[in-house]
């Protein structure tokens, strides 16, 4: 099944030791696969026939999470992606607030100090989106990083609401060193957003162990604001370090970079920037250094980049 195909057209952090990439397909319990839930359990429920995670966010209930330890603690420093299908049924906001979809720090995101409405929520990447409706002022698609100060930066969309009843494919992606995250949206694996505004308000150092599906609670929220929303998750996949490494040209529409067993991966080509063409079969990841090697380079220069897709 070809989830999405993430597209790496920068210099990326070679591969670590602590190299990992997890798949969520629902497919079976994902309890037997490290799942657990944190808070009240009603909100999430497993749904065996269409292989999904069937969510309801209710802000006046508590914070809860349906999650999974990453087994390792991500910082600043590490490369890494997060995809998931997003299906909503239905929403009902009022003011301004949130359905959340990422990574966290358990121990904060579990303190009793934790307010997402309050913006006391330090050490999260995730996926927001803060619902349209007659008595709320989204809508408003946000990709979300929270430093240990809880500092925020987001990349955001605040004109384009997701409809109901259809499956958005979300993309998250933080690079190496960034003090930033990066986001888009798609449907039928065409681009509804790049999130294209930015709110720089200075995030710095974080530190994230944790995958979660995230309901947050507006009780401690003094203006009013509150969130019902029903919706699925599912054919969620992390990735860290991201799935290219460092491009390496080593001949004429050749290249080398790092590779990961669980990705295959196509070499792209273009002569402008404007349209991109395959240059060479789909390869499986090896492990350790893959080469490709353009079948057909261009008579003049030729720029190139590497797809990663999941099988």
């Amino acid at each position: 099944m070809r989830i999405y195909s993430l597209l790496l057209t920068l210099l990326l952090a070679a591969f670590s030791s602590q190299a990992s990439t997890f798949i969520e397909k629902f497919s079976t319990d994902p309890t037997l696969n490290g799942w657990q839930t944190f808070g009240d359990t009603n909100l999430f429920q497993w749904n065996s026939t269409n292989q999904n995670l069937a969510v309801t966010w209710d802000s006046t209930q508590t914070n809860s999470y349906f999650y999974r330890p990453l087994g390792r603690t991500l910082t600043t420093n590490d490369g890494f992606c997060l995809e998931f299908d997003l299906n909503l049924t239905d929403t009902d906001a009022a003011g301004y607030f949130q359905l959340a979809v990422g990574l966290c720090n358990f121990a904060d995101a579990t303190s009793t100090n934790f307010s997402r409405a309050n913006a006391i929520s330090p050490n999260l990447c995730e996926f927001d989106y803060y619902p349209d409706g007659p008595a709320s002022y989204g809508p408003s698609i946000d990709a979300t990083l929270v430093d240990a100060n809880s500092n925020f930066y987001f990349a955001y969309d605040a004109t384009q609401p997701l409809a109901n009843v259809v499956t958005y494919h979300i993309v998250l992606l933080h690079l190496p060193g960034a003090l930033s995250v990066s986001g888009e949206v798609f449907t039928n694996g065409q681009v509804v957003t790049a999130l294209p505004q930015i709110y720089a308000g200075g995030a710095g150092a974080f530190q994230l162990d944790t995958l979660a599906v995230c309901n947050y609670t507006t009780t401690d929220d003094a203006y009013g604001d509150s969130l019902l929303a029903h919706g699925t998750v599912g054919n969620l996949v992390f990735a860290s370090p991201l799935p290219v490494g460092v491009l390496q040209n080593i001949a004429a529409g050749k290249i080398q970079f790092a590779s990961d067993t669980n990705w295959i991966y196509t070499l792209q080509q273009t002569t402008n920037f404007n349209t991109w063409s395959t240059a060479a079969p789909a390869a499986q990841g090896n492990g350790t250094n893959l080469v490709l090697q353009a079948t057909n380079p261009p008579s003049d220069k030729a720029f190139y980049r590497v797809s990663a897709d999941l099988p």
